[in-house]
């Protein structure tokens, strides 16, 4: 096993338990949920801060979710596609929350000089100088390419729509994001495409 799967699988293992206990999670706990021992812990990661850091990039690394909307047939009905799309990113989104919150609320802080924040900032500035570019692993990066799959997923149907694709996208998730108690993903996806007047007669 290279150094990059024993750390992946260090971290796949250590996610349910920062998720219960945040920062407060031991390096036992999760050399045991791994079926390692300890120091091999310590031989993929310099410290437990370290470790905690690779568990927030990967609950909040984009690439599983959309695994799951590439995965969604475009056979199937728009709204059958798009409330797919709406639960498979609610799960991700509940999933990044519940790390994010354990770990922030027992004290752990991503330690910037490891890499990804101020690079990615400095990246983004990059990219704006160089034309609207978002430099890889950034938000903005993770965002494109999941605007990119829903249009894809609206994309068949086209011609049957008032506005475009990568309109409605933006809509969804603007819709699907929003901090506030929203609507379950079939409401959601009811209320986007027939909106939320009982007929056009109802507004006159």
């Amino acid at each position: 096993m290279s150094t990059e799967q024993r750390r992946a699988m260090i971290v796949a293992a250590a996610l349910p338990l920062v998720a219960e206990h945040g920062a407060a999670v031991t390096t036992g706990q999760i050399a045991r949920a791994a079926g390692i021992g300890e120091g091999t812990v310590f031989r993929a990661f310099g410290d437990k801060d370290e470790l905690l850091d690779a568990c927030l990039t990967e609950a909040m690394n984009p690439g599983h979710v959309l695994r799951e909307l590439a995965s969604i047939s475009l056979d199937e009905p728009l709204p059958d596609r798009l409330t797919q799309a709406a639960e498979a990113l609610r799960a991700h989104l509940g999933r990044m929350g519940t790390v994010i919150g354990a770990l922030h609320g027992t004290g752990h802080r991503r330690e910037r000089g490891r890499g990804d924040r101020d690079g990615a900032r400095e990246g983004d500035r990059e990219g704006d100088r160089e034309g609207d570019q978002p430099s890889p692993g950034s938000r903005e990066a993770s965002m494109k390419a999941t605007r990119e799959a829903i249009v894809e997923l609206i994309e068949p149907d086209r011609s049957a729509l008032r506005l475009e694709p990568e309109k409605i996208a933006s809509v969804f998730l603007g819709m699907l994001f929003t901090r506030s108690q929203g609507p379950s993903p079939e409401e959601l996806v009811d209320i986007l495409l027939h909106g939320t007047l009982k007929s056009r007669e109802s507004a006159a």
